[in-house]
């Protein structure tokens, strides 16, 4: 048995296919999915889905590439994590890929954003998820200065090399996998998921994005999951179900809020 520990099936061109993403998951054994925010416009539609599904759970935050989203405060985001249905805050970190002609300087409004949701999970005592892209240094930076540790969380779709995952190890948090380590080029990915200890470890999708081998280049969804279960059960030479269990136990650990069905 296989959880989806970060999915956006609320998208168009995924939603409109729920009852059919639904019956993957149970083909695949995909028992739960974690639906992340990525903004408060969108937010309702995410605890919506959560809502009506005992094996959906959501998150709220709001993603570092939504530039012009509504800006949350602190105390927003506690009031909507009180919810029973969100299980975490974010998703939320710092993306410096697409600067766009700015520099790096230019992006304290990003770690402003980021400073808030630590300082939700803190207060809320509800787990982070993290989104780092080509900025794994002031991540882990910030995460350090707000005592992201105190709480914990995932780094979601993890691609960074070991040293990063070991310096987010160190501070309590768990490494997420996604279809991104079954790709041949992927090979820092691949080292890492042998690396992490089996008890840090959480698997998703990122669906619709990153479709794992045998379907990428084509949409995602939280089924496809067991296909990530599976090769990094191979790469690390256990039982695709011992992988499955440990990641699984993970998941309910860290996301204390999420009562399984």
């Amino acid at each position: 048995m296989f959880v989806d520990s970060h999915c956006h099936i609320y998208f168009e061109g995924l939603v409109e296919r729920l009852p059919e993403l639904l019956e993957h998951m149970r083909e695949q054994h995909v028992s739960h999915a974690l639906l992340a925010s990525v903004d408060l416009e969108t937010f309702p539609d995410v605890l919506k889905l959560a809502e009506a599904h005992p094996n959906l759970y959501a998150s709220v935050g709001v993603h570092p590439d939504h530039e012009h989203a509504k800006e949350p405060s602190v105390a927003e985001l506690v009031e909507l994590a009180a919810h029973p249905k969100i299980v975490a805050i974010g998703e939320t970190g710092l993306d410096y890929y697409r600067l766009e002609g700015r520099s790096v300087a230019d992006m304290e409004w990003q770690r402003e954003r980021f400073r808030v949701h630590i300082r939700a999970s803190r207060r809320t005592g509800k787990p982070l998820i993290i989104h780092t892209r080509a900025a794994s240094d002031d991540t882990i930076r910030l995460m350090r200065e707000e005592g992201a540790d105190t709480v914990g969380g995932v780094m979601h779709c993890f691609t960074e090399a070991w040293p990063v995952a070991q310096q987010a190890l160190a501070l309590n948090f768990h490494i997420s996998l996604s279809g991104i380590v079954t790709f041949k080029s992927a090979t820092d990915v691949q080292d890492v998921a042998q690396r992490v200890p089996l008890d840090r470890l959480l698997i998703e999708t990122d669906s619709p994005y990153l479709a794992p081998v045998p379907y990428r280049g084509k949409t995602n969804e939280p089924a496809h999951v067991s296909h990530v279960g599976r090769f990094i059960a191979a790469l690390r030479g256990i039982d695709e179900a011992a992988l499955g269990h440990a990641t699984t136990e993970n998941f309910f650990r860290l996301f204390a809020a999420a009562v399984p069905v």
